[in-house]
This record gives C-alpha cells, sequence and structure tokens, in this order.
C-alpha cells in the first residue's frame, strides 16, 4: 500500500505547508498540513480542497491517481480557505456532478464564491449517499469551529473525515500518528483545541456524546490537518473529553509583564509560595512566550496568577492583547488572581480582576498591588498567596480525581 493510501481505493491528495508561521495570531512554527482525500469508486470523490496557495499540490496528487475530470462528487466538509480557498480553481477543473455540503455549507460557499450555478447537493445530520461499494454518513458539527462544518464517514471503511476536528497544525511527510512520536502529535493536538476549539467545549462534549451513542466502528480519524489517527483514536478521544469537561493538573501559571522588574519580583516570590505547597509552577513572561503556546498551557492549569504594571491608567500592552485573546476562548474551571506594582494611579489589580470575572473563573484573592518597589513585608505576602492557592488547587485536584 502507497503511504499515502488510507485504505484501498482511499488516498490522501493534500499539501504540506513547511513554512506557514501564523495561522490568524496562533503560531505555528511546526508548519501544517492541509489533508483532502480521493475515493476512488463508481463515483470518485474527493473530500475537502486546499488552501488556494496549495493548488498545484493537490493537483499534482490527484493527477497521480486519476485524472481530475473523473471526479464526480466533491465534499465540502467545511468553508475556511485554508480547507475551501481553492474551491472555484477545483470546480472548474473537474466540473463534478455533485457538490455536496451541509445547509451551512451552502450559505457560506455562496457567501464566499457567489457561484449560485454549482450543482448543489446539501446533506444533514443522518443523510447518506451512496458512491458504488462504499457508503458516505454524513453527520452535520455546528460551530466546530464554524457553522457549516460536518463529519464524513466513510461507513465500510470505517474512517471518520473530521473538518478541523482532531486536527493538529504539524508538517511533515508522514501521514499517520504511528509515524510521528505520540507526544509531538498530541502537544500539537493540545495546541490546536486551547486556541482553536476551546470555546466550543459544550458542543465538543455534545458530539462526543453523539458520536458514542451511534457506536460507530471508527478505524481513522481523517482530520484536515495534521496526521491521521489509526493507532492512537482512543488517546486523541480521551483528551478531547478531559479537554472539553476542563480537567486540570495539579499546575500554577504565572503570567506576567513588567516595566522595572517589581512585578517580575512579585511573580517570582508567588511561584515560590505554591513550590512550598509542592505544585507545579510555571513562570511565563508575555516578552518572551507566544499567545498561543501560552494557551495551550492554560488548557491544563489548575491556576492563573495574573500580573502587570499599571501603565497610562491601565495595563501594559501584552498583557491586555492577551486578555483580550484568553477572553475570547473562554477558559474554565480555574482558580485565578492578580498582583502587579504602580507608581501613582494604581489601577492593574482592579482591571485584571475584572477581566478575570468577565471569563467567569474564580476568583481566588482580590489581589496584591505594590507602590514602586516591593518590600520585603511585599514578598511575604506574595510567598503567603502562592501557598494558599497551591493548598487551594490540590485540594480541588483530589475532589476532581475522586
Amino acid at each position: 500500500m502507497d503511504h499515502r493510501e488510507l485504505a484501498k481505493g482511499i488516498h490522501w491528495v493534500g499539501a504540506i505547508d513547511w513554512d506557514v508561521r501564523d495561522f490568524h495570531g496562533y503560531s505555528t512554527l511546526a508548519g501544517t498540513t492541509y489533508n483532502a482525500f480521493l475515493i476512488i469508486d463508481e463515483k470518485v470523490t474527493l473530500i475537502d480542497t486546499v488552501k488556494r496557495s496549495h493548488l498545484d499540490d493537490l493537483m499534482f496528487h490527484v493527477r497521480e491517481i486519476i485524472d481530475p475530470e473523473k471526479i464526480d462528487y466533491l465534499v465540502v466538509n467545511h468553508v475556511e480557505l485554508d480547507h475551501a480557498g481553492s474551491l472555484a480553481e477545483v470546480m472548474d477543473a473537474i466540473k463534478p456532478e455533485k457538490l455536496i455540503c451541509s445547509p451551512m455549507g451552502e450559505k457560506a460557499i455562496l457567501d464566499h464564491f457567489h457561484r449560485e450555478d454549482w450543482p448543489y447537493e446539501v446533506v444533514k445530520s443522518g443523510d447518506t449517499i451512496s458512491i458504488g461499494e462504499r457508503t458516505l454518513y454524513f453527520l452535520e458539527t455546528r460551530m466546530l469551529h464554524w457553522p457549516d462544518s460536518m463529519f464524513t464517514y466513510a461507513m465500510e471503511d470505517g474512517i471518520l473525515f473530521t473538518s478541523d476536528a482532531f486536527g493538529q497544525h504539524l508538517a511533515t511527510s508522514e501521514r499517520f500518528d504511528d509515524q510521528v512520536p505520540l507526544s509531538v502529535i498530541m502537544d500539537q493536538a493540545a495546541k490546536y483545541y486551547a486556541n482553536i476549539l476551546y470555546l466550543y467545549n459544550p458542543l465538543i462534549r455534545k458530539l462526543l456524546a453523539k458520536v458514542g451513542e451511534m457506536n460507530l466502528d471508527i478505524k481513522m480519524i481523517a482530520p484536515d490537518h495534521g496526521v491521521i489517527f489509526r493507532k492512537h483514536i482512543d488517546d486523541i478521544l480521551h483528551a478531547y473529553d478531559d479537554w472539553s469537561r476542563g480537567k486540570f493538573d495539579e499546575k500554577a501559571l504565572i503570567i506576567y509583564d513588567t516595566m522595572w522588574h517589581s512585578t517580575e519580583k512579585m511573580a517570582v516570590a508567588i511561584a515560590r509560595g505554591f513550590e512550598q505547597e509542592g505544585v507545579f509552577t510555571e513562570m511565563i513572561n508575555l516578552k518572551v512566550h507566544h499567545r498561543s503556546d501560552v494557551m495551550t498551557k492554560v488548557l491544563k492549569a489548575g491556576a492563573l496568577v495574573l500580573g502587570s504594571p499599571t501603565l497610562n491608567n491601565g495595563l501594559l500592552p501584552r498583557m491586555a492583547g492577551f486578555l483580550m485573546y484568553m477572553r475570547g476562548l473562554k477558559p474554565q474551571n480555574k482558580l485565578a488572581a492578580s498582583f502587579g506594582s504602580f507608581g501613582w494611579s494604581g489601577e492593574c489589580v482592579k482591571l485584571l480582576n475584572q477581566s478575570i470575572e468577565d471569563m467567569k473563573l474564580e476568583l481566588f484573592d482580590e489581589g496584591l498591588r505594590v507602590k514602586y518597589v516591593p518590600t520585603d513585608a511585599d514578598l511575604d505576602s506574595c510567598v503567603d498567596l502562592g501557598r494558599r492557592m497551591g493548598k487551594a488547587i490540590r485540594e480541588r485536584k483530589q475532589e476532581q480525581d475522586d
């Protein structure tokens, strides 16, 4: 079997983007793939396309297998342009009998491409289409992570094509999860979840329950980014279940920015308090950590301690920007507190607390603020805050695990 063949007659025909380093504010230092799949049957079917910049790769891989004009059906699981950016060119090249999409998918395609003359075949959850020896089953997955999103299940082969769900921004010449270290895959899957899907936790729990009720015989999970799962299916399903439920580790993050190092001194003292309670702690200076990497750590943290000095009656810009980014992703089930130094006005803690409350995190303490440079007594208060929060995390973790 060819290394790009998922099963007999089902081929990966996507593209590898080795150079992409940003995905609308999410750092993609490991690159990514745009996965598309070709099914050779009585009705030759292409599942998804690729980003427009990588159209040539898609067409090259298709031509290695079949004349593109022999493709009968095109399934669009998701209209976002990293998957559908080349849709117009592909439609012109293959002229399919049917363009298969969800009801919201049809609306999104019309909004993007303004082509009412395309041969739309709208499918809803539970609908099936026979393509010969195979039957494709469709499941709408609205808001995971766009309204149009859906899964396509090749029933006879047990392959679930999942659009962006279970994806990873990971460029690799290998196609399957047993060809890449599992730790690398799961790190990238966690980053993808934390920065793309985190805010949809309730919908993901419902989707996992629905798929469980359907009792599908899933032999592979084929997302539109990253590797295809064929050996570690249970690992990624269990991870999604834990992440969507807000399960956390006995771990604290001290996320801060600093001007003249006073806030940094407070951060160090708070970390000492956590360490005295035996709680794993990470110091995260926003000056040197990308927001998307910070959010990956937030996913499994039990506590967040946010620190910033006051600048012009507000927060330092990096902290303000990070809070806006994190607020949109809606982290849950965290203890949180704030700290910071100031010169004369001192709004930092008040503003940080307001963000904590806006995100509906549990405000553990009213926060600590210090004028100019912390004294030994101030630093003792910081240590005390870390110790108290550390004890609370351990108790919450025990409750979670019981």
